[in-house]
């Protein structure tokens, strides 16, 4: 029999856990100063409707990817695996006004099937191409409403009966402001909001011994390179 827990009373805040934390790529209207390819980790990010598909994702106005969504009205979220861990941490902690993330990370644009602006990673185990169909102004963030246009799935998720295995992606969850493998229970713990960056100091601070091992494995790029597959221009 399942006991009954006591509860104490919170201020009205955001503590729905988990969530995904995903890794949403966008590109901003030509001609524009957010003519480019751009990263921007989310984790106020959820389906919203099954027939049609569609998700939602929640920006703030003053994020540099706000603008390119709301120009172009394409996005792709790009589900992330441990080894995209690292590059997702970072790209929720450096604005694409100051450097190129997909060249930082060295992670590659590829053509977002569905879509003719927005490029998708081509490093994820899955990627979900959107459309806007509305945007929410709600207060601290907008929520644009997209509608799924094409999913994309790295081959090696499927058996030999053409079934998906999200279980083989090895995906990560957020939870107040830490990061979770999936497939490690109470053991998963990867890292946290801005570890990335973190110094040493914070690290050993933040970081239990059997979670560190998860974290430190994705190392940064020391030189990186853009990677970039060409893009036909509708």
């Amino acid at each position: 029999m399942i006991k009954p827990r006591d509860k104490r009373s919170m201020k009205p805040t955001t503590l729905l856990a988990p969530l995904p934390v995903v890794l949403v790529s966008c590109h901003g209207q030509s001609g524009t100063e957010f003519d480019k390819d751009n990263l921007i980790t989310l984790a106020w990010a959820g389906t919203v409707n099954s027939d049609p598909p569609m998700v939602s994702i929640s920006i703030r106005k003053s994020r540099f990817s706000h603008q390119m969504v709301a120009q172009t009205g394409e996005f792709v979220i790009n589900l992330v695996s441990r080894d995209l861990l690292r590059a997702t941490d970072f790209c929720g902690v450096k604005s694409g006004r100051d450097l190129d993330k997909f060249a930082e990370c060295q992670l590659t644009a590829v053509p977002a099937e569905g879509l003719n602006i927005a490029p998708a990673v081509a490093e994820s185990p899955l990627t979900i191409s959107c459309k806007v169909r509305q945007l929410l102004e709600l207060g601290s963030h907008d929520c644009f409403i997209g509608e799924i246009v094409a999913v994309q799935a790295a081959k090696d998720l499927f058996d030999s009966k053409d079934e998906l295995h999200l279980d083989r992606a090895n995906l990560v969850a957020f939870s107040h402001g830490k990061y979770y493998g999936l497939d490690t229970g109470q053991n998963g713990l990867l890292g946290f909001f801005g570890y990335s960056v973190a110094s040493k100091a914070a690290m050993a601070r933040r970081m239990p011994k059997k979670g560190t091992q998860g974290a430190s494995k994705a190392k940064p790029a020391a030189k990186p390179k853009h990677k970039r597959n060409p893009r036909s221009k509708k």
